[in-house]
């Protein structure tokens, strides 16, 4: 039986996290101190903050897609024109949509082996 490609997406995402885990580093979380300083994980990445920390970021990734549809619909041509506040709310909500998924490329980027490293571990 073959696996949905979710579910192998995942088992991939996980196998690159595991094999990074070893001497990545800590994880870079999805959100902030109340200081607005960096959040990190240093675990196994099994646990249960590691399983929240990747809704998180599957949540925050998914709402940065529906504001960039949106966004693209209110720019096609023949839209119905938006208001001025309703232009400043879409540029807020996509700019921290952006600023989201940077954080989670940084984040994901951290834990992926290095080719280098991979190369020398086979």
């Amino acid at each position: 039986m073959t696996k949905s490609r979710s579910e192998a997406d995942r088992m991939r995402r996980r196998e690159l996290y595991d094999a990074s885990s070893g001497g990545g580093g800590p994880r870079l979380l999805p959100w902030t101190s109340p200081e607005g300083k960096p959040c990190y994980l240093s675990n196994d990445g099994r646990g249960y903050l590691s399983t929240l920390a990747d809704s998180v970021e599957t949540v925050q990734l998914g709402m940065g897609q529906e504001l960039l549809e949106c966004a693209r619909d209110a720019t096609a041509p023949g839209a119905k024109a938006l208001s001025a506040s309703e232009c400043r709310w879409l540029a807020c909500r996509l700019a921290e949509a952006l600023a989201y998924a940077f954080r989670v490329a940084d984040s994901r980027g951290h834990r992926i082996p290095d080719q280098e490293d991979a190369a020398e571990d086979v």
